[in-house]
């Protein structure tokens, strides 16, 4: 069931159309990341709340239902508008959002999207919106921002490294899905991710890749034993766990991944994999991917890799680095954070060892250990028509001058290899990148997954 729209506000905003100084016409505000740990974060997200929200119009029982829980909270509900947005635009909400290209970075402190009400009735509309719009924005773009510097990270060690970058699609694959806060939560940060790479195990995200950007897979996986699936064997059968896997899914060309830390990885290793399995492993024609579940994962994902050479020996490639056999490779999916694989990545590089016999796998550290304040969002009124007259809105706290936010309606452009924020009043004929996205009801622009991923991975 579909929350009502009129209730995915703070309580606060309830009581804003009470607020505005009179004759107050049109409230324009701005989106924009102030600041993180990167220099730029990748835009996407804002297709699927506009198709998700704001295409389906309000209704009578929207109305009644926000009256009575409304005012039933202590606040008052603006009904006479809200009344008026349903018997005069059909429900739909008078806005125009314009946005930036999703799939492209941009720098801090541009503006990202740009949101105002187009009936004067409704000036208090723009910022009722914030609670909803601001996150549809911040969650997706910091997951994506998060996943593509992690891209770029791995592809430089893959560039160091490896003869060709044919495996980073599927060098950080998602995990996440068990540790987001809701379906929905999963569903868009997973797609976040997908923008950058292509292994994921979070299947919400597919859906909603399908249903708001046009892609029919945007993700793959693969089969992957878990702990359950290896201990209902018992301890003393844990090789044949590992031969079942084997003869259920390795075939040529496909991948299968087995998870051997259940009671003694180093005996897994040794025994099992090096010995009792070995022929079977060269001989099965797929790729057997071992997956070490505990321990410090720089330590444990070293030794792991050591061991393997050890067993079933290596390649020289022609960077000079070693290279497992390709039937025989290593994903970690634990404790993995940007750091993490930084170190590992590091590790292996000192030792000679290619990144190209790793992958890994990220959970909450994916889609969930992020917030607003990663990359600093934030939503701000900017400009304000009241009685006829355009006014420039800004606050510029004395206690804290970052916090400083921009003044008036604005335009981005390009501005040599990257973009600028400036006055729309100065636009002139130079090319606005804000385009129209939403208007009174109607999507004017969409873009395919296919584009976004082509703009983010250009970069």
């Amino acid at each position: 069931m579909k929350l009502n729209f009129i209730l995915a506000a703070d309580s606060y905003k309830t009581s804003h159309y009470k607020q505005y100084p009179p004759e107050t016409e049109i409230v324009s505000s701005y989106i924009e990341s102030r600041g993180g740990d990167h220099p730029k974060v990748l835009f996407f997200g804002l297709q699927m709340y506009v198709e998700e929200y704001l295409t389906s119009p309000i209704s009578q029982a929207d109305i009644d239902e926000a009256d009575d829980i409304i005012t039933a909270h202590g606040l008052p509900f603006n009904r006479e508008g809200w009344q008026y947005i349903l018997d005069e635009h059909d429900g739909y909400l008078p806005l125009e959002i314009q946005a930036l290209k999703e799939g492209s970075f941009f720098p801090f402190r541009n503006v990202l999207v740009q949101v105002k009400n187009t009936d004067p009735k409704c000036f208090w509309l723009t910022s009722y919106i914030e609670t909803s719009l601001l996150r549809a924005i911040w969650y997706p773009t910091t997951v994506a921002t998060r996943s593509q510097y992690m891209y770029q990270n791995i592809k430089k060690y893959l560039e160091l490294t490896a003869d060709n970058l044919d495996g980073l699609p599927f060098k950080l694959h998602d995990f996440g899905a068990r540790g987001a806060s809701s379906m929905e939560s999963a569903a868009i940060g997973g797609l976040a991710h997908l923008v950058n790479f292509s292994g994921s195990d979070t299947m919400a995200s597919l859906v909603y890749g399908r249903k708001y950007y046009d892609i029919d897979m945007a993700g793959f996986s693969i089969p992957a034993a878990e702990h359950s699936t290896i201990t209902s064997w018992g301890r003393g059968a844990e090789n044949d766990a590992y031969e079942n896997m084997i003869d259920q899914f390795a075939k040529d060309g496909a991948a299968v991944a087995v998870v051997s830390d259940s009671y003694n990885l180093w005996h897994a290793l040794d025994q099992i994999w090096g010995e009792e399995l070995k022929e079977k492993v060269i001989n099965s024609g797929g790729t057997i991917v071992i997956r070490p579940d505990s321990g410090d994962p720089i330590e444990i994902v070293t030794e792991t890799i050591v061991k393997l050479m050890e067993k079933f020996g290596h390649s020289v490639n022609k960077k000079g680095y070693k290279l497992l056999p390709d039937y025989i490779r290593v994903i970690q999916g634990d404790g993995v954070s940007a750091e993490v694989i930084t170190l590992i990545l590091e590790r292996l590089m000192q030792l000679g060892i290619s990144t190209d016999n790793l992958a890994f796998g990220m959970g909450a550290e994916l889609l969930q250990k992020v917030d607003r304040d990663n990359f600093q969002f934030a939503m701000k009124v900017s400009a304000a028509k009241i009685e006829g007259v355009w006014y420039d809105i800004y606050k510029d706290p004395i206690t804290d001058h970052h916090k400083q936010s921009k003044r008036g309606r604005f335009a981005v452009i390009k501005s040599g290899k990257s973009c600028l924020t400036i006055s729309e009043k100065s636009l002139g004929d130079k090319k606005n990148l804000l385009e129209t996205v939403y208007l009174n009801g109607k999507v004017m622009r969409r873009q395919s997954f296919d584009e976004i991923r082509k703009l983010a991975l250009s970069e």
